[in-house]
């Protein structure tokens, strides 16, 4: 087993670990509150509120997957929708279950490579699919304060300062994914000046073989960044899809809400409370955000009703757009990995 695979069983592992205790601290937190109620409350919801919060979750895996596809195909990748899936639930998965919300990129990438695709084109896509990712967080963001311009004013200060910081960090690594788009050859020369400086202290071989790779993606990843540069549409699907996608995860909380007999009349007040929430917990570097989360919801939603609605909207929604996301990305992935090796 090499060390690579150690790594990603031992996050496994900790995000395992991580997802009991955190649930256990928002259980013993209401005195009422259990698994076994939380199931009565699921079966007496209102059906159709709740199927529409399960599909909403579920469109969040699928519309990374059309973003995906819609970036492959604008720089002449073009790949099924099928192919699109696993990239998207490697994607999801091993970034819910690693410390960076790119976590999942390497993993994505690993299948569209071993799809046919160049490392350069992969490079490009994953850069701009991110970058989109981040501005789709961050415009959110606006659209909540344009709907409910008091809405930040009613959590409290430790959530603020998150909300702050989530809203800084993710604008900052937006400009910073677009200048690498644009600027490829400084990050290029930077690895190269990696490659050389390893090959010097005799720890990498075969430098030359390893040069001109690099130099080869390169020149796809060049290639591929000015054709995104030179057709918009491209930028736009993107953006447009990673909108899409964020919005259908951000609206299940609403979704549940009405479910439980929730008035209406709060579904955009909750919505742009939610477009808060994920960017305050987006940026932090722990496997899922498993514990920010689920603090920042409950404080948000504690100003809309009751503590303990606000811990049973908090589980439930947590439980379609996290828990049964991350596992059925796990079982997909592994899946087309298993069907890929066969292949092989």
């Amino acid at each position: 087993m090499d060390k690579s695979q150690k790594k990603k069983i031992f996050w496994m592992c900790f995000s395992l670990i991580l997802s009991i205790l955190t649930i256990w601290a928002v259980l013993r937190q209401s005195e009422s509150m259990s698994i076994a109620t939380l199931i009565d409350i699921i079966k007496s919801a209102d059906k159709k509120w709740m199927l529409a919060a399960f599909l909403s979750g579920a469109c969040y895996i699928l519309f990374e997957a059309v973003a995906i596809c819609s970036i492959l195909k604008g720089i002449s990748y073009k790949r099924s929708l099928a192919k699109g899936l696993l990239y998207s639930t490697s994607d999801i998965y091993f970034s819910a279950i690693t410390p960076s919300a790119t976590g999942g990129q390497p993993a994505s990438a690993f299948f569209m490579h071993n799809d046919g695709i160049p490392a350069g084109a992969v490079s490009a896509t994953l850069v701009l699919n991110v970058m989109m990712y981040n501005a789709s967080i961050v415009a959110l963001g606006v659209i909540a304060i344009i709907l409910d311009p008091k809405g930040f004013l009613g959590f409290h200060l430790p959530a603020k300062i998150l909300i702050s910081l989530g809203f800084i960090g993710l604008s900052l690594l937006t400009l910073l994914f677009f200048s690498v788009l644009r600027r490829g050859d400084k990050v290029f020369e930077f690895v190269e000046k990696v490659l050389r400086f390893l090959h010097s202290k005799k720890l990498l071989h075969r430098l030359d073989s390893k040069l001109l790779k690099l130099q080869k993606i390169e020149k796809d990843y060049d290639n591929c960044s000015k054709l995104m540069h030179g057709q918009s549409g491209i930028l736009h699907k993107a953006f447009f899809w990673n909108i899409i996608q964020r919005a259908s995860q951000i609206i299940v909380p609403t979704f549940v809400y009405l479910a439980l007999g929730g008035e209406k009349v709060n579904s955009t007040i909750l919505f742009a409370k939610q477009c808060l929430i994920t960017i305050g917990y987006n940026y932090v570097p722990i496997p899922g955000a498993m514990g920010i989360s689920d603090y920042l919801m409950i404080d948000g939603f504690s100003s809309l009703f009751t503590k303990n609605q606000a811990f049973q909207l908090d589980m439930i929604s947590r439980g379609i757009t996290f828990y049964l996301s991350v596992a059925i990305c796990g079982v997909i992935t592994l899946i087309g990995y298993l069907i890929g090796r066969k292949k092989q």
